[in-house]
């Protein structure tokens, strides 16, 4: 054992909170082709602390609902819509502490992009191509209509790391 987490088999699936989950499932499903699964919820606790104690949300939070996602066959995405006392609504940028976003491959980035201008998606710039351990690869960032950032990535024929892993 490496001392790692023990028994570590992959990543299950990615949780955001969004403000309007009809809006998410839209987006999600009708421009990026992910497959809705189920919905889950209301969940509340109207006297004790389990919000607070299992969710690190306010107590009187409510989770209105959340839908789960399948995306590209693999990636699972449970996405929450909240009602909460004193509720941040800004987004982290991805300078911020918290700033994320989600990555996703596609086989060819230009028709992806295009697809996405198409769509009225808002698209950060033109394409990068990156250099170094990661040459091969591009990727650009795009916005869902609630603000969060997404990215575009593409190696089709690997990543400089890949390749000399590969060889070595």
């Amino acid at each position: 054992m490496s001392g790692g987490l023990p028994g570590l088999a992959g990543v299950d699936h990615i949780g955001f909170t969004v403000p309007d989950l009809a809006e998410a499932r839209a987006f999600l499903v009708d421009v990026l082709g992910c497959e809705y699964m189920y919905s889950l919820g209301p969940f509340r606790d109207d006297h004790g602390n389990w919000m607070a104690d299992h969710l690190d949300v306010h107590p009187r939070a409510v989770m209105r609902q959340l839908h789960f996602f399948r995306c590209g066959g693999q990636a699972i995405f449970e996405v929450f819509e909240y009602a909460a006392p004193g509720r941040n609504t800004t987004l982290p940028r991805n300078s911020d502490i918290g700033g994320h976003h989600v990555a996703l491959y596609v086989d060819d980035l230009d028709a992806a992009v295009a697809y996405l201008r198409s769509r009225g998606i808002r698209v950060l710039g033109e394409p990068s191509s990156s250099s170094g351990p990661s040459e091969g690869q591009r990727w650009v960032y795009f916005l869902a209509p609630w603000g969060m950032q997404f990215e575009l990535v593409s190696y089709p024929g690997g990543k400089a790391f890949d390749r000399q892993r590969a060889a070595g």
